[in-house]
């Protein structure tokens, strides 16, 4: 059986994707706990080469990196991408740009499901990155996504990449019209995505270093004093 291990729901973004691939891929798997805290815990190289998660097990073979992760499993289990040659194209390309990319996105607007905030005015870097992302949605559903309510039609790794974004929108109070904003309340109510939220939200931990109330505290000490 594989085992994956990964970080508090609640805040890991790429633990995130790496429990979705599993789960797209339909094997069976044990997940295993570690806590986060913000700092780099050497005692993790016990089972990540970088200390870092999530990290899947499968015997003697360690594969680290949410893309390493979706493409072993993808090896395996040829329906997580696209069939149709063209959206395969599509769904990879704009998997390896979030995996890449959007750096404005990821530190200004950290994965914390449980909480809700409106940290505008936001910065000329963290919007580029936000319409960037509506692009990429409108155009996966009206060009790619007939066949079904995600990305790409069907539930695929495109999806899988995408999911800490949505839960980053739904936090920060980030509301996409037309196609985007459909395929945010698909994605959102997915059965994968409600099934992790829930254990997100039984959560106690707190990380301070991704906190959206510690991070943005002077700026909504402002907002709300005015």
């Amino acid at each position: 059986m594989l085992t994956l291990y990964i970080g508090n729901k609640n805040y890991s973004s790429w633990s995130l994707r790496g429990w979705l691939a599993v789960k797209l891929s339909r094997l069976p798997f044990r997940e295993v706990m570690v806590q986060l805290t913000g700092q780099v815990n050497a005692a993790n190289r016990a089972f990540s080469p970088t200390t870092r998660v999530p990290v899947l097990h499968d015997g003697d073979i360690v594969v680290w990196d949410s893309m390493a992760i979706a493409e072993y499993l993808a090896e395996r289990n040829p329906g997580m991408w696209p069939a149709d040659a063209a959206t395969r194209a599509f769904a990879r390309c704009v998997a390896a740009e979030m995996h890449s990319g959007f750096v404005a996105l990821r530190n200004d607007m950290t994965m914390c499901i449980r909480e809700r905030v409106d940290v505008r005015p936001w910065s000329p870097e963290l919007t580029a990155d936000i319409e960037r992302v509506i692009e990429i949605w409108t155009e996966g559903r009206t060009r790619f996504g007939s066949g079904g309510q995600y990305l790409c039609g069907a539930f695929s790794l495109a999806d899988v990449f995408y999911a800490p974004v949505a839960y980053r929108f739904h936090t920060y109070d980030v509301s996409p019209s037309g196609a985007a904003g459909q395929y945010l309340e698909d994605l959102l109510a997915h059965p994968f995505m409600r099934e992790w939220e829930a254990a997100a939200l039984a959560e106690t931990a707190i990380i301070d270093a991704d906190e959206p109330r510690l991070l943005y505290r002077d700026k909504l000490a402002t907002r709300a004093s005015g």
